[in-house]
């Protein structure tokens, strides 16, 4: 004899297993297309060449160049090959700040902390694209 909680959990089954097709039916792609198929950026996602003005103070600083092909990985990192402060005086490039030579306890180093080894952790590539929710930021300075 089966025992009442036995034959709940039998008449749920067969819900939760039409009831999860239903709902795995009604699903559409919010990109428009399938997961596997390659999706072509719009040109107004196109990247921003000069730098551009922060928008508030200690915002990194945005990259004012293309990263697609840079490889940071824990064996390479392409950004300090011209931005590494032993080459970026012959590279014409902005060195990094010193705070990327600390450790955690304030030690200076001789190369750059483990903590900011990936840049694009805090730094992004600036880009001409349209605001995916109404923005009303100001800074504190223009009041």
């Amino acid at each position: 004899m089966k025992t009442p909680i036995q034959l709940s959990v039998l008449a749920l089954v067969p819900l939760l297993a039409f009831g999860g097709f239903a709902v795995a039916q009604s699903l559409q792609s919010l990109r428009g297309a399938e997961v596997d198929e390659p999706v072509v950026l719009d040109s107004i996602h196109r990247t921003i060449e000069g730098r551009m003005q922060r928008n508030y103070r200690q915002q990194p600083p945005l990259i004012p160049h293309s990263v697609q092909q840079y490889q940071i990985d824990l064996r390479t990192n392409q950004c300090l090959s011209c931005h590494d402060w032993t080459k970026a005086g012959e590279r014409n490039a902005p060195t990094l700040s010193m705070t990327h030579y600390l450790d955690r306890d304030g030690n200076e180093l001789d190369h750059i902390a483990g903590t900011r080894y990936f840049c694009n952790q805090c730094h992004v590539p600036q880009a001409d694209a349209p605001a995916l929710v109404d923005n009303v930021f100001e800074p504190s300075s223009s009041r």
